[in-house]
């Protein structure tokens, strides 16, 4: 074991009181790292284990049990400092550590400690002090450090461990008769921004009137103070922060620029701990001081947005032990977490440290992972195409009820366009964005609505200076050679023009003839057209049997094996052309995980499916594929979304996988790159606000029912777009029908 010079601070008188042992040299491994970066393991797409260490379970040092340690900050390169809480009535202590990674995984060792004690020097103990949330300041100098009993937010001077001020809490927040927060509950997390300007803490359980919702989470708050380092703060506004079912908020990290790592931890007898970090923003969101009880909040854009960086249980066991039943041996009490160095590759060191209680049957163990924290997403453009922008040609609307909806009223003076379901480059290997082909689906949800809807893609351009699109022309799908072998509507006239009755158009491609590929829903099937739209063979349907409720191919008394509204969604194609991806927007009716989502791979060259599938998991089964495209070689971007709008919309969200990374239990790995609902907007793109109109400011969100359709441009941009369901959908300004919304916003990292 390493061995340290250690510089011997002055204990506070009750240390006499504990059971004191030798002193003992620092324990640990070597106490200098040994040059170069440990192996990785990988955990999640932006996280991989570094290595752990058990060498602070059960030691000692200078007379003290090194346990109970539930809170970890850095003060400067391989140096840290870890806070003990209520063990037992031994003094509340402040543990330096030496802390880093080699080569061969995590090295720490014990370096010094410090008791805390009052301003008269009485020290304060498990008694009377629960240690859970620590911030460094001055390198050290002094440290806050909050206590769970009271709750309490003191400033101690590391030098001689005496408290030198005390930040205000709220009255609500002291623990209960005196306040709202229930015993052990309170202040297990608290973080200070770089500039240490802003202090987060955050409460581990719900107050008394907030509680859990029915599914278990808690609806906690996160205090933020302003200030200065070393100096007073005082609170500035509290946020809404929800935690997994059955989850506590242990930890926070702040970022800067209202961006923070939350730490979530549970445990559940017989089974284990659940440790999960997730990365979370505050960007626009609302002070919630006034709120009696976050049970009342209708609004989802109130709660902090949050997206999984890692679950610990995902993480390879690495040949860790534990001495209680868990998920991964790798498990334990985890409750503090602190940044360390940069890393290659834009990566960072994150360390996570376990409180074993003082409990044999509980580990103190350190864990280094590397992680990715990528910056927040950022809405760059933003242009609407008016709901009532008719187009030439028939009366449409005429089978559907003749009542109002959303102040629209059926029939329609011409062709509406009902948003789009899918957007490609008007030419082919334009990334700029600036001319796009865009395609409605078939127009008003039905096959036995919308046989007066022509089938099109509409080449458009949007003008984002001033928040408009323009519109050029438009392709007609049709069938002059006859190449469809069912009835369709317009089937005895020359053209043939395809209707929304014929076909449920959802997804569109380019190959690298130039020829078009529309996915549709009704077969389903794949339809190829050339570049104006003429139908060049006969529909082709999946080779596997799958068929929905309208497929024309269902014989009588068959069932159907895909639900309605179901199918090609979403295709994404190669980057050479040659390749197309479709995927199924929903599970087929007996596939027994219902989260599962089959994509498929089409041979342009051999026009035939390959026969080789993947399949891509949703985290909900009620989650649909809205849209994907290949952001370069065989990586995809797919869209995964509710069916909510407006204030019940909830999952709108970006997510990037790999069909050359299958993860273990067969399903692609996947890594959600933006939350749709949660954009920042920091130019104010999208205002001034319309009256009524829900979704902008310095919070930006995409709350519209169908967002079906997404492209990649250059660089880390993307372009996302919805189907409005002309008239029916109303998610921007409630009581008027949503526009066509084409927005640009900028992912750093995604490529």
């Amino acid at each position: 074991m390493g061995t340290t010079s250690i510089r011997v601070r002055a204990l506070a008188p009750a240390v006499a009181a504990i059971s004191l042992l030798a002193a003992a040299p620092a324990l640990g491994a070597p106490a200098h790292p040994t040059p170069g970066r440990p192996v990785e393991a990988s955990c999640a797409p932006d996280a991989s284990l570094l290595g752990f260490s058990d060498a602070l379970d059960k030691a000692t040092f200078r007379g003290t049990q090194v346990a109970g340690l539930s809170a970890l900050t850095s003060t400067r390169p391989s140096r840290a400092l870890a806070l003990v809480d209520n063990i037992g009535t031994t003094p509340a202590r402040v543990y330096e550590l030496g802390l880093g990674t080699d080569r061969h995984g995590v090295d720490v060792d014990v370096r010094d400690v410090t008791v805390l004690s009052r301003p008269d020097g009485t020290p304060y103990t498990g008694a009377d002090f629960d240690g859970e949330g620590l911030v460094a300041e001055n390198g050290g100098a002094t440290v806050l450090a909050s206590s769970e009993r009271e709750p309490s937010i003191r400033r101690f001077r590391l030098s001689d461990g005496r408290e030198v001020a005390s930040l205000p809490v709220p009255a609500r927040f002291q623990v209960t008769p005196a306040g709202e927060a229930a015993v052990n509950q309170t202040f297990e997390a608290l973080a200070t921004t770089p500039d240490h300007r802003t202090l987060y803490a955050g409460m581990e359980g719900p107050l008394a009137p907030d509680g859990r919702d029915a599914a278990g989470r808690g609806l906690q708050r996160i205090l933020r103070y302003e200030g200065r380092e070393g100096r007073a703060y005082t609170p500035a506004a509290q946020y809404a922060y929800r935690t997994d079912p059955n989850l506590g908020l242990v930890e926070l990290i702040a970022l800067g620029d209202d961006q923070l790592l939350a730490v979530e931890r549970g445990f559940t007898t017989g089974v284990g701990n659940t440790v999960r970090v997730y990365r979370v923003s505050a960007t626009g969101a609302p002070d919630v001081s006034g709120v009696p009880s976050l049970s009342t909040v209708a609004d989802p854009r109130t709660w902090l947005g949050k997206e999984l960086l890692v679950d610990v249980a995902d993480c390879p066991p690495s040949g860790a032990t534990s001495k209680q039943p868990q998920p991964n041996p790798l498990l334990d009490n985890i409750e503090g977490a602190a940044l360390g160095r940069d890393l290659p590759g834009g990566r960072r060191e994150l360390y996570l440290l376990s409180d074993d209680n003082g409990s044999a049957t509980q580990t103190t163990r350190v864990y280094a992972l590397s992680v990715k924290l990528r910056p927040e997403v950022s809405l760059k453009s933003r242009a609407l195409l008016s709901a009532t922008a008719y187009q030439p040609g028939p009366v449409s609307g005429t089978q559907l009820s003749p009542a109002p909806v959303n102040g629209v009223t059926p029939p329609f003076p011409g062709q509406p366009i009902p948003g789009f379901s899918a957007v490609i480059p008007a030419r082919a290997g334009d990334r700029s964005g600036e001319r796009l082909l865009a395609m409605p689906d078939n127009g008003f949800g039905a096959k036995n609505n919308s046989a007066d809807f022509l089938l099109r893609a509409y080449e458009i351009e949007p003008r984002y200076g001033n928040h408009t699109v323009t519109i050029h022309g438009h392709v007609s799908f049709r069938d002059p050679d006859h190449k469809v072998p069912f009835p369709i509507v317009n089937g005895n006239t020359r053209e043939r023009l395809l209707t929304g009755a014929d076909f449920d158009i959802e997804s569109l491609a380019r190959d690298a003839r130039g020829d078009l590929w529309i996915g549709d829903e009704f077969g389903p099937y794949l339809i190829r057209t050339d570049r104006t739209g003429k139908v060049l063979q006969a529909p082709i349907p999946l080779p596997d049997g799958t068929k929905s409720p309208q497929s024309p191919d269902l014989a009588p008394g068959e069932n159907p094996t895909l639900r309605a509204s179901n199918g090609f969604e979403a295709m994404a194609t190669a980057t050479d052309g040659w390749t197309l991806y479709p995927i199924l927007e929903g599970a087929q009716v007996n596939d027994p995980d219902q989260r599962r989502r089959v994509v498929y791979e089409f041979d342009v060259r051999a026009n035939r499916y390959t026969g080789r599938t993947w399949s891509f998991r949703v985290d909900d089964p009620t989650l649909l594929v809205g849209d994907a495209a290949v952001l370069d070689g065989r990586r995809l971007l797919l869209i995964e979304r509710d069916n909510g709008m407006g204030r019940q919309s909830l999952v709108k969200r970006l997510v990037v996988t790999d069909l050359d990374e299958v993860g273990a239990d067969g399903y692609l790995v996947r890594r959600t790159a933006v939350d749709l609902m949660h954009i920042a907007d920091p130019k104010g793109v999208s205002t001034p606000a319309r009256p009524g109109e829900y979704g902008v400011g310095p919070l930006f969100s995409f709350p519209l029912q169908s967002v079906e359709s997404v492209l990649p441009l250059a660089g880390d941009r993307v372009l996302v777009a919805n189907d409005n369901n002309f008239p029916g959908n109303d998610g921007r300004i409630a009581g008027r029908p949503d526009d066509t919304e084409l927005i640009v916003i900028d992912v750093p990292g995604l490529r």
